[in-house]
């Protein structure tokens, strides 16, 4: 299709959502099932894969007409297939990808290197190329790169990389198993105290792990990002570049105290044995969903769209009993797993009858504020940056495959752009993440075009005054954002064929992300581990008996990990053979 004519179809009303080739179940709706899981996100569906397995009779329902919640593919613009929300894969858990089986269920990886692009804006008087930092796998090159902006930086950067790979390993298997069971050890027969005494054993591991380091580990948690990256270094666009995986998608500056745990979350991943890696997903992020629902479905789990629970059945007893679909329809179970976040599952699903006051309002407090506005766009040629020039043949070059950040040259543009938020205004400048998929996987986008993922921050849930976005607001937005992409690469915005424009409310009403937090709520650390979602709940079980979390809002959080519902699989297998 000519360039033109793609232009002339995006430019009209967006195509209905593309419907991604998932595996849902065709046949009839049972009365009864072993567990229910709310929402099929990919935790909802790692969850309903592992109980499956375990021979537990699984029925999953998805209020949307497609699977895979933030993790979804969708054509929002003829012929153009984006990751609509959630963008790139490595945090998924390795011991889902080899349980789950998920290559034998069709998934397959482009993994990236380089894997970061931060180019400069700088006078490019005397035919000067601008600066540019390019990061990647190979520590020799990217000390070259480092050095020409510091050769005291360039020295110092595999030493960082060293110290995070120990802390990294160190919090790695805390990942994987609920939280210390603090409850237990207060309660309880002597036998359940000393099983609960186990469950602080990975706890314990991790301190020996640091060992006598521990003091300076604890710094990079609880300091602002800047404090820890100042140690380091001294070059701000290094110290920038890395700071944006310290704050992406979080309502926080890097200076603010606790930054450093994001950048964590952001770094322990792997891919394919290679720690630190990221990819995309061949097909988008709902290829993900896909595998791992067919995982599920060929162990003989139920997977129904446009099924929108409308309720949690409770028993005289105060036992949870199965849900209510919005279209009346009852379905028992003996356990139900919400992948939803904690607020719909407590506040809305939830009879409030069932579940304490203090519970209730410790819910409705939780932090959502979410900064993100994710911009999808289809373009007919690739971005043709000032600091990496295109070739003649406009083929992909090894940046274009990267994530590659704008307005990141020195962490006080991140800190300004913050700051507007808290005035309740779009940042001027934006904090842009610039990902470019069909850079390595051609099927996105049709011969020549590019599918383009824009994570950009910082934008309140409500503009100044309490006043919600209006189009005007939400296009205003965009074109400042494309103003600032073409600053750096001329030519972007006469590319443009048609955009998908999510601000905070949007990623709320479209994916059920309270607030437009990709997190469910924020990774703050009064809201992680023990506290995830809230203090003594944080095993996956609530108040209610039988009433399970599973998503990003329960223990370790967000990003496309999968290690929440694998964990609440296992606890609720283990009620099970209690009952």
């Amino acid at each position: 299709m000519a360039a033109h004519a793609l232009r002339r179809a995006a430019s009209s009303s967006l195509c209905p959502a593309w419907r991604q080739a998932h595996t849902v179940s065709k046949g009839h709706l049972k009365p009864e099932y072993d567990a229910v899981v709310i929402g099929a996100g990919h935790n909802g569906l790692v969850a309903a894969a592992y109980l499956q397995r375990l021979g537990v009779n699984t029925v999953v329902f998805e209020r949307r007409h497609v699977i895979g919640g933030a993790a979804v593919t969708e054509e929002i613009i003829p012929g153009f297939k984006f990751s609509r929300a959630s963008y790139l894969l490595s945090l998924l858990r390795p011991q889902i990808y080899t349980d789950l089986e998920l290559k034998k269920h069709g998934l397959r990886l482009h993994l990236r290197n380089p894997h970061s692009f931060t180019p400069m804006l700088e006078d490019g008087m005397g035919g000067r190329v601008p600066r540019s930092l390019l990061l990647g796998a190979d520590m020799a090159e990217n000390q070259k790169q480092i050095a020409r902006f510091s050769q005291k930086d360039a020295q110092a950067f595999p030493k960082y990389e060293a110290f995070l790979s120990r802390l990294t390993s160190a919090i790695d298997p805390l990942l994987d198993a609920a939280p210390a069971d603090l409850v237990g050890l207060q309660r309880g027969s002597l036998q359940q105290r000393l099983k609960s005494l186990s469950t602080l054993t990975p706890l314990l591991k991790a301190g020996f792990t640091l060992g006598v380091q521990l003091p300076r580990y604890y710094q990079v948690l609880v300091a602002p990002i800047t404090k820890v990256l100042g140690h380091w270094f001294e070059s701000e666009p290094l110290k920038a570049t890395l700071a944006t995986d310290a704050v992406i998608g979080a309502m926080m500056s890097p200076h603010t105290p606790g930054s450093g745990y994001v950048l964590l979350h952001h770094v322990m991943g792997g891919l394919e044995g290679r720690q630190g890696a990221w990819g995309y997903v061949q097909g988008g992020m709902g290829a993900l969903s896909d595998a791992i629902a067919s995982s599920a479905t060929a162990h003989g789990a139920s997977i129904f769209t446009e099924k929108t629970v409308a309720q949690v059945q409770v028993s005289h007893e105060g036992r949870v009993q199965g849900v209510v679909l919005q279209d009346g329809e009852e379905v028992r179970s003996k356990v139900v797993l919400s992948n939803a976040s904690p607020q719909t599952t407590f506040l809305k699903l939830t009879p409030q009858e069932w579940l304490p006051e203090a519970f209730v309002q410790e819910v409705s407090q939780l932090d959502t504020q979410s900064p993100v506005t994710k911009i999808n766009v289809a373009v007919d040629k690739l971005p043709n940056f000032l600091a990496a020039p295109n070739t003649p043949s406009g083929q992909p070059l090894p940046h274009h495959q990267c994530s590659i950040h704008l307005n990141c040259e020195d962490t006080f543009l991140l800190h300004q752009a913050f700051e507007d938020c808290l005035a309740g205004q779009p940042s001027h400048r934006p904090m842009i993440e610039l990902c470019i998929p069909s850079s390595l996987d051609p099927t996105l986008a049709p011969r020549g075009c590019h599918v383009i993922s824009l994570f950009t921050q910082y934008t309140p849930y409500a503009l100044a005054g309490g006043q919600a976005w209006s189009e005007q607001e939400r296009n205003a937005y965009a074109d400042r954002v494309f103003d600032c992409i073409e600053a750096y690469a001329p030519g972007f915005k006469g590319s443009v064929l048609g955009r998908d424009v999510l601000t905070p409310p949007d990623l709320e009403r479209v994916f059920g992300l309270p607030g437009g937090n990709i997190f469910h709520c924020a990774m703050s650390l009064e809201q992680l581990y023990f506290a995830r979602p809230v203090p003594m709940y944080s095993g996956y079980r609530c108040p209610l008996p039988g009433l399970y979390l599973c998503g990003s809002g329960a223990h370790p959080g967000g990003g496309v990990m999968g290690a929440a519902g694998r964990n609440a699989a296992h606890v609720v297998f283990g009620d099970l053979k209690n009952m």
